[in-house]
C-alpha cells in the first residue's frame, strides 16, 4: 500500500466521520410527543442508603 493511498484512506475515514457527526439525524424515533409520567414519586430514605 503506497503512502498517497493511505493518506487517501485515512482523509475519506475522517471526512466521513465528520459528515456523520455534523449531519442531520438518521434517529427512527415515532413523533407522539410528551408522555405523561406514570411512576413513583421519589421518598426521601426509601433505598438510599447504600
Amino acid at each position: 500500500m503506497g503512502i498517497p493511498k493511505l493518506i487517501s484512506s485515512i482523509t475519506q475515514y475522517l471526512s466521513e466521520a465528520v459528515a456523520r457527526i455534523f449531519g442531520p439525524t438518521d434517529d427512527a424515533y415515532p413523533l407522539i410527543g410528551v408522555q405523561p409520567f406514570e411512576g413513583e414519586p421519589f421518598k426521601e430514605g426509601h433505598g438510599t442508603d447504600w
